[in-house]
């Protein structure tokens, strides 16, 4: 009985043991799920849909990028109004104003070029919309959607999609497609050319997608690590270290979430005004 005891309380120790130092709650905390983890107070559960066999079921990155949407067209909707009831911006309508004109002076002007305004309303709409993703994901059970490849992966067809347009309508297709090829290549060396400049073509969205994907999952999966630290090591002593650390990787990851956003932004529109201005 005694044998038997002292078994049952070994095996308990070591599956809290095991339990304490699984780092499985990281990748939860990171990764798209069917629930809105407001941990200890409530978990919710989404609903799931199927369309034709496909899943298409409301997820928690989907219920923040929706959050982010309503929270961005609320915002832009009473700005306007504003500016339609005074021309001087005041305030809050002055601090979204100073963002707005750096994207139009130090993003769209010098890298489109001529021609930059029918490029603006887009680059503006995802500067702002991963801008505002990127901070709901540092508030206490937020989630950032952009730390989703699906998401960022989206956003980089999107501006694909844009800058192939752009081209096209600048230049014609034919003419865009046959500026994509350098002046002076001999001519046994276009077909080699033409395939790399295709596959160049679609290496541009594929790096936007995973730079941003990468930088937002980076920050989170530390600052979880470092909290984590006090757990798996079972001890208060560490505890000082890891949430001083925890908080500076934390200031930092709100200096990350705005140069996210400005280097997609700024990548989307150098690579419009390379297919829009061939000729430079």
């Amino acid at each position: 009985m005694l044998y038997s005891e002292t078994k049952i309380t070994s095996d308990t120790l070591t599956a809290v043991a095991e339990k304490s130092s699984d780092t499985g709650w990281i990748m939860h905390h990171i990764l798209d799920g069917n629930t809105l983890d407001f941990s200890p107070f409530a978990v919710i559960n989404l609903p799931h849909f199927e369309l034709f066999g496909i899943d298409i079921s409301i997820t928690r990155h989907v219920v923040f990028m929706w959050i982010a949407s309503i929270l961005l067209i609320a915002v832009f909707v009473l700005v306007s109004k504003r500016y339609k009831s005074s021309m001087v911006p005041k305030g809050f309508t002055n601090f979204l104003e100073i963002f707005i004109v750096f994207v139009r002076d130090e993003i769209a002007k010098p890298t489109i070029g001529k021609g930059y305004e029918k490029f603006l309303s887009y680059l503006l709409t995802i500067f702002f919309f991963i801008l505002t993703c990127n901070f709901i994901g540092l508030v206490p059970f937020g989630a950032t959607a952009t730390s989703n490849i699906s998401v960022t992966a989206t956003l980089a067809i999107i501006s694909f999609l844009v800058i192939q347009a752009g081209g096209i309508m600048k230049n014609g297709a034919f003419g865009y497609f046959k500026g994509l090829i350098p002046h002076g290549v001999p001519f046994w060396l276009l077909p080699i050319m033409f395939v790399v400049e295709l596959l160049g073509l679609f290496t541009k969205p594929f790096a936007l997608a995973i730079r941003l994907f990468a930088n937002m999952t980076a920050g989170h999966v530390v600052i979880l690590s470092l909290i984590g630290l006090i757990f798996i090591l079972n001890t208060i002593w560490v505890s000082p270290v890891s949430i001083l650390f925890a908080l500076f990787i934390y200031l930092l990851e709100i200096l990350v979430a705005l140069l996210q956003a400005y280097i997609f932004t700024m990548l989307s529109s150098l690579f419009i005004g390379m297919a829009v201005h061939q000729e430079h």
